[in-house]
């Protein structure tokens, strides 16, 4: 229980939030496309249900993903895919939804969602997977916050996410914030690869310039990039 009530635990838990939002906002838009075709009386519960089913399905893959990172070079592996997520973050794209088809059957519109989420979900799993892997404490702990976040995290995704959209769309230094705080758990769990324990002591501080590297790194990338994308529009 003290583990609960840590400083460490609740940072993880505000970034799982954030990770959430950021990168789950697009369920939002899958949900409502996949529930479009339903009868108005069977459109709250597609919207629960469906939202249930893809988060206990990114619970499942979370925690086979916390597993995997205990092995050597996966940590390196998945820091490296969270610098890309994040770098991707930073650049204008479409949104790609064209391909969801909406079902006039509860069950159908359900199936859609769960399938769309778990499609959609690398980036999501990867992100809270290294936030809860920075929290310290063991696997029950770990796995308790990322539960809990996720929790949190969802009515704000399903109910509030166009508020969420519009002030990304009014503020981007938050999708930029999003970005950097990738690149910031890309580093923090690149450093505490066994790989590298021979090599570099791990430390708060050590922990802290391998994440300020890795926040720094993501938003130089994406800035050039997206500059190099406007540039050739």
């Amino acid at each position: 229980m003290d583990a609960l009530l840590t400083p460490d635990f609740w940072l993880a838990v505000g970034q799982i939030i954030m990770i959430d939002i950021l990168l789950g906002g697009d369920n939002a838009v899958v949900i409502a496309l996949a529930c479009r075709n339903l009868p108005p009386e069977l459109r709250r519960r597609g919207i629960l249900w469906g939202t249930l089913g893809a988060i206990g399905l990114r619970v499942i893959l979370i925690f086979f993903a916390m597993s995997l990172l205990a092995l050597p070079y996966l940590k390196l592996v998945g820091a490296a895919l969270l610098l890309w997520i994040g770098v991707k973050l930073l650049i204008p794209e479409d949104d790609g939804h064209g391909d969801i088809k909406g079902s006039d059957r509860l069950w159908g519109a359900v199936k859609t969602i769960i399938i769309a989420d778990f499609v959609m979900s690398v980036d999501n799993v990867i992100g809270i997977a290294g936030a809860a892997q920075g929290s310290g404490g063991h696997e029950g702990h770990q796995m308790a916050l990322v539960v809990f976040g996720l929790i949190v995290s969802i009515p704000i995704i399903v109910w509030g996410s166009s508020l969420v959209l519009k002030m990304m769309d009014r503020f981007p230094v938050i999708i930029t914030a999003g970005g950097m705080l990738l690149g910031w758990i890309a580093g923090t769990l690149a450093v505490s690869d066994p790989v590298l324990a021979p090599y570099v002591a791990v430390s708060d501080t050590m922990r802290y310039v391998w994440g300020a590297a890795g926040a720094i790194l993501v938003y130089l990338v994406g800035a050039m990039l997206a500059r190099r994308q406007a540039a050739g529009t």
